[in-house]
């Protein structure tokens, strides 16, 4: 995938300067159990592991190459998403689209959702419109999950700004109410359908970009790879717990591989409706 040299968004907000934060003593292989237990299973568990690692101290510092490139990444993929997302609302659902905010920061930082910490992963807070990510994770998924690579980070990216286009369209504050009035094993259920959506348009995103990113079979695979890892039933399995299908919040493996490449073989938003499919 080449995106080196491609326009960047300016709705990066990069707070990984502001202070000592990250992994810190825990380093980023630590870090696995926490990200995979405090993201996927939707539990905040920094309390647990707050003497592990490091706070934001509130002094600046300066930003290593890597982190640099990273953040340069980060923009090239978010400014895709804007120009993907922005013509599929329009031309799909008459909608104009608002740009998603995306913040960079290191260990903890504060959301509109409230406060976000490592251990919660990359996530989307409707509150403020505003997708918050440490970058961090992305070697955690390389290093632990095996799933590395430049589409697999920009997956992770897409399917977070899926979340957006989701709030755009009203999904997210529907199925909101829905889960408040549903049991746990119907709240998950929705949780699924949510997250498979979002999946559904990250593909879509990826064949809309393929052109321009010049896309490969390999980048392709990085992203199926990214899937994969991320699954229910991987994570399950990975934390050493029984596979529960009741308990999934995100979907399985081949589920997150299959919708995915939904949205990638049609490049249409109208092939992502997963709660349609469901019966809903």
């Amino acid at each position: 995938m080449q995106w080196r040299g491609r326009r960047g968004s300016r709705n990066v907000e990069d707070r990984r300067g502001m202070g000592v934060g990250g992994a810190g003593s825990m380093g980023v292989v630590g870090m696995l159990a926490v990200l995979a237990v405090g993201y996927f299973f939707g539990i905040d568990i920094s309390p647990l592991v707050g003497g592990m690692s490091q706070q934001q101290s509130g002094e600046p510092r300066e930003l290593t190459a890597e982190e640099q490139q990273m953040g340069e990444f980060v923009s090239v993929i978010l400014a895709e998403t804007e120009t993907v997302f922005g013509a599929a609302l329009d031309d799909q659902s008459g909608l104009n689209y608002t740009d998603p905010q995306m913040v960079l920061y290191s260990g903890v930082t504060q959301s509109g959702c409230g406060g976000a910490s490592a251990q919660m992963g990359p996530f989307y807070c409707p509150a403020d419109q505003k997708v918050y990510l440490d970058t961090d994770f992305f070697q955690v998924m390389e290093r632990r999950m095996g799933a590395g690579g430049d589409l697999a980070a920009a997956y992770v990216i897409a399917h977070e700004v899926g979340h957006h286009v989701q709030n755009q369209l009203g999904i997210l504050p529907k199925v909101t109410q829905m889960r408040q009035q549903s049991s746990q094993q119907g709240s998950n259920a929705l949780s699924v359908l949510t997250e498979l959506q979002a999946d559904c348009f990250a593909g879509m995103w990826a064949k809309n970009s393929a052109q321009d990113l010049q896309m490969t079979r390999a980048d392709i695979g990085e992203a199926m790879d990214a899937a994969a890892a991320v699954g229910d039933d991987a994570l399950m399995e990975s934390a050493g717990r029984a596979v529960v299908p009741d308990a999934f919040t995100h979907g399985s493996s081949e589920q997150r591989q299959d919708w995915f490449m939904r949205g990638f073989d049609s490049g249409d938003m109208a092939s992502c409706n997963t709660f349609r499919e469901a019966g809903l």
